[in-house]
């Protein structure tokens, strides 16, 4: 399945794998307000599919430039009469990408900077090449944090490196975003499409319902007492108990075989 929710956001689904493109190489994939809109609708399309895992990336050499605030474009958001609604508007993409419930994958390569680092963050999992460029570069436009980045950032690497990079604009390369601890893996250029794949298949090879239950406790355990996180661990595990999968599992230890995971 293909389909384009707007001319420069490109969405396909094939074998359970899903891929949501952000399509302007001519601007390094510099988003409009029409675009962060058709992002928006990009995750309820991939909700409403159900593929095994969603990969965002940029088309070209880039991933994305964040916001296209150059002025130039009027592809901006339709139905609003304030900027706060928009902005709102823009807000809801990032969290209908970061609560899609199957694994995700941010595939980086080039500049991922501003609102594009944030759609890198929303993902669970970012791979990068070794000329990826990352930045939160909205203090260099004279603005403050957005696109989820005041949310995801501090999770990611803790709150005072979080304000060090808000607050110095600063740019960091692959090997500075490693030390720090933001990406999960960087690979040479040509070996980025081979990276994704290889969490890719180990994802799609895993149960469905137990790793969307496994991400959804990740997600809400800095918000959790360890309390509520247990008990909420017992209930998933419940929900998996009574699941095929639970018993292909079984039955595949005992036969020495893969096991064949269905998601029911």
């Amino acid at each position: 399945m293909t389909e384009n929710p707007h001319p420069n956001v490109k969405v396909a689904i094939e074998d359970g794998i899903g891929t949501i493109t952000v399509d302007r190489p001519e601007r390094m994939n510099a988003c409009t307000g029409a675009m962060f809109d058709a992002l928006h609708r990009a995750a309820i399309i991939m909700r409403n599919a159900s593929p095994r895992v969603v990969i965002f990336r940029g088309g070209g050499d880039h991933f994305c430039s964040g916001a296209d605030v150059s002025g130039e474009s009027a592809d901006g958001i339709e139905g609003v009469d304030h900027g706060l609604h928009s902005m709102r508007r823009i807000g809801d993409a990032v969290i209908a990408l970061h609560e899609l419930p199957m694994p995700t994958i941010a595939a980086v390569d080039g500049v991922c900077v501003g609102a594009g680092f944030g759609l890198a963050l929303s993902a669970d999992l970012l791979v990068c090449t070794d000329r990826a460029r990352f930045a939160l570069i909205f203090a260099r436009r004279g603005l403050s944090l957005d696109f989820g980045t005041s949310y995801l950032l501090p999770q990611r690497v803790g709150l005072h490196r979080a304000k060090e990079m808000a607050l110095t604009a600063n740019e960091f390369d692959a090997a500075a975003a490693a030390e720090i601890g933001f990406v999960n893996r960087v690979v040479p250029a040509g070996e980025l499409d081979a990276a994704v794949g290889d969490y890719v298949e180990r994802i799609v090879a895993g149960p469905p319902l137990a790793l969307s239950m496994s991400k959804r406790l990740l997600d809400n355990a800095a918000h959790s007492s360890l309390a509520q996180s247990v008990e909420a661990e017992g209930l998933a595990q419940n929900v998996n108990f009574a699941t095929g999968d639970v018993a292909e599992a079984g039955l595949a230890f005992v036969e020495k075989r893969a096991a064949s995971f269905r998601g029911q």
